[in-house]
C-alpha cells in the first residue's frame, strides 16, 4: 500500500483505492485524479490519508509478465489486447488493468 498524508497529496496523483468515510460511503472511487476540489473534499470529511498509485505500480502493458513468455506470444496477445481495447483510454486505470488481466489470460490459454 502507498498510503499517503493528507498534506502530502497533491492535484494529478491516481488514487489506487477508493475512499470512503467512516461510515463507509464512497466518496471518491479508486482510479480517479485528484483535483484540488478532491483535496478539500477529504479535508472536509476528515480523512487522514490515501492509498495512491506510484510510479512502481504503474500497470502498462510492457513488462509485465514473468518475463518467461515467447516474445512472439507475448506481441500477440498484447496485440490482441489492444485490438479489444480500441475503443477505450488506454490509460484509464481500470482499462489498464483489464488489458493486464486479458493479456496474462491470453498467454495462459495459448
Amino acid at each position: 500500500m502507498s498510503l499517503i498524508p493528507i498534506d502530502s497529496l497533491e492535484t494529478g496523483m491516481v488514487l489506487k483505492e477508493a475512499v470512503a468515510d467512516r461510515g463507509g460511503r464512497v466518496l471518491l472511487p479508486s482510479g480517479a485524479i485528484l483535483t484540488d476540489k478532491h483535496l478539500k473534499i477529504l479535508r472536509t470529511w476528515g480523512i487522514p490519508e490515501a492509498d495512491i498509485v506510484r510510479d512502481q505500480d504503474d500497470d502498462s502493458l510492457e513488462g509485465e509478465g514473468s518475463g518467461t513468455e515467447d516474445p512472439l506470444k507475448l506481441a500477440e496477445a498484447e496485440h490482441y489486447v489492444a485490438e479489444l481495447f480500441r475503443h477505450n483510454d488506454h490509460q484509464h486505470p481500470m482499462i489498464k488493468e483489464l488489458m493486464k488481466v486479458c493479456r496474462n489470460r491470453r498467454l495462459a490459454n495459448g
